[in-house]
């Protein structure tokens, strides 16, 4: 049992070294918006904090968990929008860790009367490390003792990178692009080893319908979107939507790329189905996700993917006024 332990996760930290790194990823991409995109920082009423959760694959050993907490801000005076990030998370039994830190800038231009367009900045700082308490090496079980002449990993690896990102909106629509990591920086925990986190693109938009059930005065938002991402080898597209009926609101998506891109094994190149549902009340927001994972990964070998979002937002008395004549980006999950 003990020869397994060590040897499981001692090839999971090889090949998480060696192989395209990739960032992680919610279901509620638009729950956790300035992480999508720093040009939705700002995009609230005035200021909002949201956090989100994501348990990925947990009845496999050594699944991700993933962790985001944001602050976002819009100062009308200077039709700016600021944002701080935090993100985190953990792989491999808890042992390969990666913790970030964002600054975030957005400037709000007028196109037309109701079309606007927002571009943005992030700068990052990364930590990455390996927690070698959870690791077992195999001369530690020879000589039985918790030392290890284990050479070469580092204890961790520090590096700043940068990106930038458009959002263009109106009172219907908005369409946004992004990229992380222009400047591709090396996170290898090996000495001499050149590990660069490859660029991240990806593009997201929307379209929102309201309308009006019988006689009632309340409207009902209808809202369908995607995201595409790429990353290194790698590429995915979300598609979906949800419908709004306030308080609640329920959701379905679709992650995939079917029939445009080939995996190379001779199976269908989907993911996962997703069910949202979400409780939206006044300034707060709480969604919570499924993931049926549709793979050659079989939910019942993965255990799927559980996430939860939170969010408030607030604004002094005059902020809630200039707000109404915002136009503001209008996904919520």
């Amino acid at each position: 049992m003990k020869n397994w332990r060590w040897t499981y996760l001692l090839f999971s930290l090889v090949i998480a070294q060696f192989a395209h790194a990739q960032d992680m990823q919610f279901t509620q991409f638009y729950a956790a918006s300035t992480y999508l995109n720093p040009a939705f920082a700002g995009t609230s009423v005035q200021s909002r904090l949201s956090a989100n959760y994501r348990n990925q694959w947990p009845s496999i050993p050594g699944g991700f968990t993933m962790y985001n907490a944001a602050f976002d801000h819009f100062s009308p005076k200077l039709n700016s929008g600021f944002g701080l990030l935090e993100s985190h998370d953990r792989a491999g039994s808890g042992a390969l860790a990666n913790t970030s830190i964002s600054l975030q800038y957005a400037y709000e231009f007028r196109i037309t009367r109701n079309t606007f367009i927002r571009p943005a900045l992030q700068f990052t700082y990364t930590n990455r490390h390996v927690d070698f308490s959870k690791l077992v090496f195999p001369d530690q079980l020879v000589r039985n003792d918790e030392t290890t002449l284990e050479e070469g990993l580092n204890n961790g690896v520090n590096f700043f990178d940068f990106g930038g990102g458009v959002v263009m909106n109106s009172t219907r629509f908005w369409f946004g692009v992004a990229a992380h990591h222009l400047n591709q920086p090396t996170e290898s925990l090996y000495g001499g080893l050149i590990a660069t986190l490859p660029m991240k693109l990806s593009a997201h938009g929307g379209y929102k319908l309201a309308f009006r059930k019988g006689y009632s005065k309340k409207k009902k938002y209808a809202v369908v979107a995607f995201n595409y991402k790429s990353q290194g080898l790698y590429d995915q597209l979300d598609l979906g939507g949800y419908y709004e009926f306030d308080p609640l609101i329920v959701g379905l998506w679709y992650r995939g790329l079917p029939g445009l891109k080939s995996n190379g094994y001779g199976h269908i190149n989907h993911d996962s189905f997703a069910l949202i549902i979400g409780w939206n009340q006044g300034p707060y927001k709480i969604g919570y996700s499924y993931d049926f994972t549709v793979s050659q990964l079989s939910i019942g070998a993965s255990g799927g993917a559980h996430e939860i979002s939170l969010s408030y937002e607030w604004a002094n008395k005059r902020n809630k006024r200039l707000a109404k004549r915002r136009i503001i980006p209008c996904a919520k999950f």
